[in-house]
Order: C-alpha cells, then sequence, then structure tokens
C-alpha cells in the first residue's frame, strides 16, 4: 500500500480547513460578545471547546499507547502540549513531514535491502489514518452543534453577517471532508479492506451524507423554534439511545475502560446526526430502521412546524426551509442507495459483512476496531 501525492494534498487540504474552521469559530464567538449576544457567544464557544478537548482527549491517549509500544518515555512533554490544546497541531505537523518525505524524498532513495526498516508508506498512512480520525471526532462534537446553532441564529434574526456565512459553510465542507477523507483514510490503512476508488463512488459517498445531514438539521433548527426544550430533550433522547447501543454492541476500541467510555460517548453523539456501522454486521437491518425512524422523524417534525404559530420566526423562510428539508432527505435517500447498490467497495464480495469494525486483522486497535460504514 503506497502514500500517494493526493494522500498528501489531502492532509494539506485538511489542515487548512481545521485551522479556518477553527479562526472562523474563535472570530463569531468575539463578535457575538462585542454585539452583546451573550448566550450564542458563550454556544459558540462552548462547542468549540467541548470538541477540541475530547480529541485531545484521545489524540493523547493513542500517542501514550504508541509510546509504550516504541519503548519511549517523553509521554510527560506531549501531555503538556495536549493540554495547551497542541496535539492535534503536532500531529499534522508529524503527518505533513512523514508524508512529504515519504512522496517526495523516499521514491528518489536507492532502497537498502540489507537493512530491515519499517515501511515509511505504512507509517505515513497510520498517521493520516490518527487525524483522520480525530477530525471525524471533532467534526460531530462541534461541526455539527455549530451549524445548528448558527442556522438558528440565522433563521431567528432573518438575517447573517459575514461571520456567520463564513462559518455555516466552512461547516459544511469541514463536515464534507472529515467524513470523506475518514472512509478513504480507513480503507487504505485495513489490508483486508477494499479501497473506495474513483471519483463517482467518493462523490456519491459525500452526497448521502451531506444531504441526509443537512435535512436533519435543519429539521432540529425548525423544531427549536417550537420549543427549546422539546429539541434538547430529543437529542438527549437520542444521544442516549445511541450509546446504549454501543454499550450493547460491546465497543473495543480504547485500553482503558474510561476512554472506551467516552469513546460511546461520541459513538451517541455521531448517531444522533448520521448513520455508522459500530460493530461488524449485516448493516441492512439497522441501516434501514435509523432511516425509517430518521423519516418519520423528520415529517413529524414538519408536521409539527405547521400547526404550531410562530411569531419569532419569519414565515417567509418556512416554505423554502420545508422544500429544501424535504428534497435533501430524498436525495440522501437516493444517494444512500446509489451509493450501497452500485458502489459499495463490498457489493460484489459474497459472505461477507458490509462493514466491520472487529475483523481479526493484525493492525493496530484504532483501525480495526473503528466506525466503519
Amino acid at each position: 500500500m503506497k502514500y500517494t501525492k493526493c494522500n498528501f494534498a489531502m492532509s494539506v487540504l485538511g489542515i487548512i480547513i481545521y485551522v479556518t474552521d477553527l479562526v472562523a469559530d474563535i472570530f463569531l464567538s468575539v463578535r457575538y460578545f462585542h454585539n452583546g449576544q451573550y448566550v450564542f457567544g458563550v454556544l459558540t464557544l462552548s462547542f468549540v471547546l467541548c470538541g477540541t478537548l475530547i480529541v485531545q482527549c484521545f489524540s493523547y491517549s493513542w500517542l501514550k499507547d504508541d509510546l509504550k509500544k516504541t519503548g519511549q518515555e517523553n509521554e510527560h512533554y506531549f501531555l503538556l502540549l495536549h493540554c495547551f490544546q497542541g496535539g492535534v497541531f503536532t500531529r499534522y505537523w508529524f503527518a505533513l513531514r512523514k508524508g512529504y518525505d515519504v512522496v517526495f524524498k523516499h521514491s528518489k532513495r536507492t532502497s537498502n535491502f540489507m537493512e530491515e526498516k519499517p515501511d515509511p508508506h505504512r507509517e505515513a498512512i497510520d498517521i493520516a489514518t490518527d487525524l483522520s480520525m480525530l477530525r471525524l471526532f471533532e467534526t460531530y462534537l462541534e461541526g455539527c452543534p455549530q451549524l445548528i446553532l448558527q442556522l438558528y441564529a440565522f433563521l431567528e434574526r432573518g438575517q447573517a453577517n459575514l461571520s456567520q456565512y463564513a462559518v455555516i459553510l466552512i461547516s459544511c465542507c469541514a463536515i464534507s471532508w472529515s467524513t470523506v477523507d475518514y472512509q478513504v483514510a480507513l480503507r487504505k490503512s485495513l489490508p483486508d479492506k477494499n479501497l473506495l476508488r474513483g471519483v463517482c463512488p467518493k462523490l456519491t459517498y459525500l452526497f448521502y451524507k451531506l444531504f441526509t445531514l443537512l435535512s436533519w438539521t435543519l429539521s432540529i433548527v425548525l423544531l427549536l423554534f417550537v420549543d427549546v426544550k422539546v429539541a434538547l430533550f430529543l437529542l438527549l433522547f437520542l444521544w442516549i439511545i445511541g450509546f446504549i447501543w454501543a454499550f450493547i454492541k460491546q465497543t473495543k476500541f480504547c485500553n482503558s475502560l474510561s476512554m472506551e467510555f467516552l469513546y460511546r460517548a461520541v459513538v451517541g453523539v455521531i448517531l444522533v446526526f448520521t448513520f455508522f456501522n459500530i460493530k461488524g454486521q449485516d448493516t441492512k437491518c439497522p441501516m434501514s430502521c435509523y432511516y425509517t425512524v430518521r423519516v418519520l422523524g423528520t415529517l413529524g417534525i414538519l408536521t409539527v412546524f405547521w400547526a404550531y404559530p410562530l411569531s419569532i420566526f419569519n414565515s417567509e423562510y418556512f416554505i423554502p426551509i420545508s422544500a429544501i428539508v424535504i428534497l435533501a432527505l430524498l436525495l440522501g435517500i437516493v444517494f444512500l442507495t446509489v451509493y450501497y447498490g452500485v458502489f459499495h467497495p463490498n457489493r460484489n464480495i459474497e459472505a461477507q459483512h458490509d462493514e466491520t469494525d472487529g475483523k481479526s486483522v493484525q493492525r493496530d486497535c484504532r483501525m480495526r476496531y473503528f466506525l466503519m460504514d
């Protein structure tokens, strides 16, 4: 398996999106405070801090495990680095440095067959895969809630400033990019998995995730206008169901019980927004149930919103938003069907699960026990 220039370019684009997303969120929170909108400012900053802290926890936990395997003892330095929220940036630095060395320098060197060395391509792929996992965590812990908040703020006021538009646009780009990058990187890191090859499969997968997520996000925003408490209760209820589901499936992602508990909590958050197979099994039944509930929930929210008299919401937006919700949901289901019926890497393989995060592959547990789709 080779680490290519395309993989290196994806890492470069990933750090650009990550930094831009972080800067835009912080700038918008400062603007909220400056305008006296303290609730929106606190929530915007809280989503950033919450997502970042959890990502730093996983990053340090994985790094500590890696250091133990190599016999290194400088984990306290890295702990301090992660406490100052520098873990992800450090990982990007290592990923870009290693990737550049493999792509632009290693290929020009003469191989030394007398000396056995670790495969540099394998190392670069593993580093990139760790980053894609962390970005996926950050996307659903910070990006999705941030998108809901900014859409709510935009619809409540009936207008948005440039920074709000920027955060909404960047959040959509970050969600889309991290989802596709995650699938590409994870499949490449596992030798027993078929690669997601070609532009069409990747675009189909991207549109399936993006449209279903957009429909659900806008539905949650509409429910927030009906009753904030009801919307928060629904999100909490869905998170509890996802959290319990992860316990029932007995995920084995982390080495420690505390980190595994945190991982299952994160899985619960991800399942609130989109479907992932959290255990090696046939996904047809769970996915069918998941999106059946999603369709019924979306239609229920639209029905309640139509019947509920709202004075705070600009009625001019409701008809186009309702149309967008329904159209995005239909398009998402169509792209889902096309992806699994035509482009799925395992579609022609008999007697094999759709995806698995638990097959006995002699690779790092982060790769063989993580979410797949």
